[in-house]
């Protein structure tokens, strides 16, 4: 089996490297946008089942896309465009539980599945300065709810969580591997390679 993987997201990639598997990194250029009265819950879903879609897979071959929406009181934070903005998501996921939904797509050339993580991420209180030094430092701007939860500011101020840490990173990781074996897509140099 060949796995393909569809995301630009350095996380993805270093998730889907630790969890020992060889991957090839397809480019998908996708409309992300999505139906309106669509849940927080179902968007994520959707954009990674879009993102599949786009490409033809062909036999022997397995193509993983996924997609991660954060969401806080049913508001969706997407991607910062600005200081500004990301200065404003973080002020407002001070102190507050959100919720970050990461879905993920398996396609090969006869079937489909997608499914979705949800985690709950509690912060404590972030000051101005804090939010200030974050965003100097390691501008999430290309990051959903404008942290990322393996850096400065998840260490410093994540309180609780409840649910995948890696699927917060971006990639539900033991949801993938369990899809992944059932197809008979294993990690590379895997013993005993039964689904």
């Amino acid at each position: 089996m060949k796995l393909l993987l569809a995301s630009n997201s350095p996380r993805r990639k270093e998730l889907l490297s630790q969890l020992g598997y060889d991957f090839e990194v397809v480019k998908i250029d996708v409309d992300e946008s999505y139906p309106e009265d669509l849940k927080p819950n179902q968007i994520s879903e959707y954009v990674s089942a879009k993102k599949a879609a786009a490409l033809e897979v062909r036999p022997g071959e397995v193509l993983l896309t996924s997609d991660t929406i954060v969401a806080l009181d049913q508001q969706i934070l997407l991607k910062p465009k600005s200081e500004q903005e990301a200065f404003a998501m973080l002020k407002k996921l001070s102190a507050k539980t959100h919720q970050v939904y990461t879905a993920f797509t398996i396609k090969t050339d006869t079937s489909q599945l997608s499914r979705t993580s949800k985690t709950d991420v509690e912060f404590s209180e972030i000051n101005d300065d804090e939010i200030n030094f974050y965003i100097n430092n390691y501008k999430p701007f290309d990051k959903a709810g404008s942290y990322g939860i393996q850096e400065w500011l998840g260490m410093a101020k994540i309180k609780n969580i409840t649910g995948s840490f890696y699927a917060v990173m971006g990639l539900p990781a033991d949801l993938v591997y369990e899809e992944l074996k059932k197809l008979g897509c294993f990690p590379a140099n895997f013993q005993n390679r039964k689904p």
